[in-house]
């Protein structure tokens, strides 16, 4: 099974690229976020590959990192949920923001997703929210998942001024992040603002 390419990038296409491997090109699907942040044709290129292999085909699939990649293998746990379903959702959502949007319920944010309507995007939230309880990923690498008390209370006032709740919830979690557990409710509000503003 194949874990990492490294090689040449030697093409790109709407959901796949081609990486030159000492001679041999592997085709690698992978979401446009993944294909949007990869170097130029020509240049050197790393990816994480999860590896399906089904009767009829071996297709690999591309993550530029681990975050990604852990996403996508739960992503995949839930019923109706494929390769290419996963795929769109994280074209349109980071790590980071898909477990914002499962903690805080928003079906909206995931919804954005092609081929993702609301009845899928409760079913993610149903079966993921239990799995990520304690697993928030803020940089990609797992943390303890904030809630309650003065971080509650400073996603609620977001909310209040007007941002989504997956996007107050993922401000204030960088803003934690930052400050440490001791931070208070308007350390909080003034340093997840200043996320969202950036």
């Amino acid at each position: 099974m194949i874990g990492k390419l490294t090689g040449i990038l030697e093409s790109t296409a709407e959901d796949r690229a081609m990486i030159d491997v000492g001679g041999v090109g592997y085709v690698v699907f992978a979401s446009a976020r993944t294909l949007g942040n990869l170097p130029r044709v020509g240049e050197p290129v790393t990816l994480y590959i999860e590896t399906h292999v089904r009767e009829d085909h071996i297709h690999l699939y591309g993550f530029a990192d681990l975050g990604e990649q852990d996403l996508f293998r739960l992503l995949l746990s839930v019923q109706g949920v494929g390769a290419r379903v996963a795929l769109a959702l994280m074209a349109v959502l980071s790590p980071v923001a898909f477990r914002t949007a499962v903690a805080s319920g928003d079906k909206g944010a995931i919804t954005q997703a092609n081929g993702v309507g609301p009845k899928l995007a409760a079913r993610l939230i149903n079966e993921l929210k239990d799995k990520l309880v304690g697993d928030m990923a803020v940089d990609g690498s797992m943390v303890a998942a904030p809630t309650g008390g003065d971080f509650s209370d400073a996603v609620s006032a977001l909310v209040n001024l007007g941002y989504r709740p997956a996007q107050a919830h993922t401000a204030v979690a960088v803003a934690q992040n930052n400050l440490g557990e001791q931070a208070g409710i308007q350390q909080l509000i003034r340093v997840g603002l200043r996320e969202i503003g950036q």
